[in-house]
């Protein structure tokens, strides 16, 4: 593994231990700063906002920013937010830095993730870009059960001060084991420059197969949160298991993400769309099936890993798919990717909780997240439906000017006319 992923990874595990860590300290802020554990939800979806919005904005002002650069500034801009939350003296102050923290974290994915490809052997993009997630599913395993505990033992200032230190850590290991990726090369003219080059990714973020790929990110990962967001409720309300057990069953779905997130990448390499199919059918079949094995203990936690892992393996085909499909300007839309993944987060809680508000159970959210996955691989199937068509229409238009061209160069006519009918085709 080249040492810069290693550098993406400790990263990823910071971003990944910042963003689920609140979660578990909810009481503890809540009576730290007199509040209601609901308010101090409220710092859950104030990182998620951050991140929508940070996402494209970020990935759009940096356009010609050399990558390496680039990162350390996200980075920074991600410990300076931490920093923040860690000191901020009232409830207002906590919301204004957890945005900020949550601001950088698409962007970063987004610019990583390509940084990852560039760096990978030809054929091993995707395997590349799930190691940089990694650290993003150990974060689940290690981080956040550490954070949760250390900051219940010596307050929760103390495990953003920890995740603070992370960011000047990884900002370091960026520095140093980054190297200089020049920015991809584009034609002159009018077009040059700083403009041209956010036109053309805002151009590349408006193709019809990139949004078919958010869309489907949207729905299809809000199937994970339909459940994971209820998940504590559910393992103690009706499978019965002990509250200080939650920590246990969170950490088992972080395994299942790792494992998901190593299988990913190899078979993304092998065959995209296929994966993307494979894991959101999969999902929505393990979400129903888990319907039933939450009475039963054992059967329970073997179904969280299995959750944890297909939900997660979703991730890297749809991250290549949009850079693949705006590979001449990637970078916004690998960015808004994660936008797309954290509305997933937040649509996929609203579904959840309005599932049990509704009185259909604890465990509805689980069938929620099953329909959802559903709707996700339904617009999976139709991008990939009509991808094909499109290709099979551009196959079929190089068949006919390379037809026309053969002919041509039976006179000197024939030859102007079939180069004059290629330009048209491109």
């Amino acid at each position: 593994m080249p040492l810069a992923l290693l550098a993406l990874s400790v990263a990823a595990f910071g971003i990944g231990t910042t963003e689920f860590v609140m979660m578990g300290l909810l009481p503890n802020v809540a009576d730290d700063l007199g509040v209601s554990v609901p308010a101090a939800g409220h710092l859950v979806s104030a990182y998620a906002i951050g991140v929508v919005i940070g996402a494209p904005l970020l990935a759009a002002v940096g356009v010609r920013v050399p990558r390496r650069r680039m990162l350390i500034a996200l980075m920074g801009l991600f410990t300076v937010g931490n920093l923040a939350t860690a000191l901020a003296p009232g409830y207002g102050t906590l919301l204004a830095g957890r945005v900020l923290a949550g601001l950088p974290h698409g962007a970063f994915f987004g610019v990583g993730a390509v940084v990852a490809a560039r760096l990978a052997r030809e054929g091993r993009a995707a395997r590349a870009v799930a190691t940089m997630f990694l650290g993003l599913t150990v974060a689940n395993i290690v981080g956040v059960p550490l954070g949760t505990a250390l900051g219940q033992q010596l307050g929760w200032r103390a495990t953003f001060l920890v995740v603070t230190v992370i960011g000047l850590v990884a900002m370091g290991a960026l520095a140093v084991l980054v190297p200089h990726l020049p920015l991809e090369r584009r034609d002159g003219g009018a077009g040059a420059g700083v403009g041209g080059e956010l036109r053309r990714e805002l151009r590349a973020l408006g193709d019809r197969q990139v949004l078919l790929g958010l869309l489907t990110a949207v729905f299809g990962f809000a199937g994970v949160f339909a459940l994971y967001s209820y998940l504590a409720s559910m393992v103690t309300e009706v499978t019965g298991l002990a509250e200080s057990s939650v920590t246990v069953v969170l950490a088992l779905f972080g395994v299942g993400m790792t494992l998901g997130a190593l299988a990913a990448g190899p078979l993304t390499d092998r065959a995209l769309r296929p994966t993307l199919y494979g894991a959101l059918g999969a999902l929505a079949l393990v979400l129903v099936a888990f319907r039933f094995t939450v009475h039963v203990p054992w059967a329970a936690l073997v179904t969280v890993v299995v959750i944890g892992a297909v939900g997660f393996m979703t991730t890297t085909p749809l991250q290549m798919l949009v850079m693949e499909k705006a590979r001449h300007a990637p970078t916004l839309a690998a960015a808004s990717n994660h936008s797309a993944f954290n509305l997933a987060n937040a649509g996929g809680a609203w579904a959840g909780g309005t599932a049990i508000a509704a009185g259909w159970g604890w465990t509805s959210p689980a069938l929620v997240g099953a329909a959802l996955a559903v709707v996700g691989l339904g617009i999976a199937v139709l991008a990939g439906v009509l991808d094909g068509r499109g290709a099979s229409v551009r196959g079929s238009a190089s068949a006919r000017r390379s037809r026309v061209v053969a002919r041509g160069g039976e006179s000197g006519a024939g030859v102007r006319a079939g180069a004059a009918d290629g330009a048209g085709v491109r």
